[in-house]
């Protein structure tokens, strides 16, 4: 194993204490309970937006924290669930007086973990919504988790319910725009290689030199199928036909595409599946209003790629467009 690491077992404070010193105009990072906030705390009369998962995804979910999207981040160790008493505190930290919205990855111990301390927020007193993310196609019967996971569309439900609280929008209106978000995002994803996890020392599962892994999750879970390896075009439509049939797209909708790199793949790369895929989805009669390439849900040093697409409406573009400063994704500031 070959990593730019110290101890194995320090690598999430020492990697959240760096992302701290080096974005420390938006951000401001706790460390005991670990969790990261944005600058300034809480905004007052706003609804606060939180969320969080295991380390090893970033930028998610702490490279989404500041103006236009999460009021706080709760990173767990790498790919485990972050626990009650860091997502409390925070929760707390990102109430301006409005509520908090936690937005939850759909795997058992987010979903667990972040019900437990929302129950625990609201017998304080504090009103708090918690909106499941599920975007993940390739899930048919799963054993890592119950139901669909939640991959790269849970940073389009992030900046679009940023964007809405941002605005101003009460309790009940921030929740109902990221469900109708999470309603209208599908993605799938496949891996060239696996990653290692710095604590295990080892890769997460084994990928012959001509293998594919299509429908891989981003903790490295088993996928739909394997395949030899294949040109990018023919790769990008065993993602992106599934995700359009899922999603059941007609001709004469729009959408906006995310092509998601896995950590270890060059933007050059990304770019190809992208155009493939903007000439599948014109192929269909579906327009492409907005598009984001780039790695924005990651799984450690893992090559590979996610396809993202999200059925719009005028509501939802307005908000896609609003303006957003965070350490990962900014503009129109």
């Amino acid at each position: 194993m070959k990593k730019l690491i110290n101890d194995p077992r320090s690598v999430v404070e020492e990697s959240v204490e760096g992302f701290g010193m080096a974005h420390a105009d938006l951000v401001e990072v706790h460390l005991d309970p670990l969790y990261v906030t944005r600058r300034g705390g809480a905004v007052s009369g706003k609804v606060g937006l939180l969320s969080g998962g295991g380390s090893g995804h970033e930028p998610l979910h702490a490279g989404f924290v500041g103006q236009g999207m999460l009021d706080a981040a709760v990173p767990g160790a790498v790919f485990t669930s972050p626990t009650p008493d860091q997502i409390v505190p925070a929760t707390q930290a990102a109430d301006g007086g409005a509520g908090v919205v936690h937005i939850v990855k759909n795997y058992t111990g987010d979903v667990l973990n972040f019900e437990t301390a929302a129950e625990l927020c609201q017998a304080e007193g504090l009103d708090v919504r918690s909106v499941l993310v599920n975007d993940d196609v390739a899930v048919e019967d799963s054993l890592y988790t119950a139901g669909r996971r939640g991959v790269a569309g849970t940073v389009l439900v992030e900046k679009i319910a940023g964007a809405a609280a941002e605005r101003g929008a009460s309790l009940d209106a921030v929740e109902s725009v990221a469900r109708r978000v999470a309603q209208n995002v599908r993605s799938m994803g496949l891996a060239l290689t696996p990653s290692t996890v710095p604590h295990a020392g080892k890769p997460s599962f084994e990928l012959g030199d001509d293998e594919i892994e299509i429908g891989i999750g981003i903790h490295g879970e088993p996928g739909r199928r394997r395949v030899g390896l294949e040109p990018a075009d023919a790769l990008t439509d065993h993602l992106l036909t599934p995700v359009l049939e899922d999603l059941g797209l007609a001709s004469g909708e729009k959408a906006l595409l995310l092509v998601n790199g896995m950590g270890g793949t060059p933007i050059s790369e990304l770019y190809i599946v992208y155009r493939r895929a903007a000439q599948l989805l014109a192929e269909r009669g579906i327009t492409l209003e907005r598009s984001l390439v780039g790695n924005y849900v990651t799984s450690l040093e893992m090559q590979g790629c996610s396809v993202t697409v999200l059925r719009l409406d005028e509501e939802l573009t307005a908000l896609w467009d609003a303006p957003v400063r965070t350490p990962a994704l900014r503009w129109g500031l």
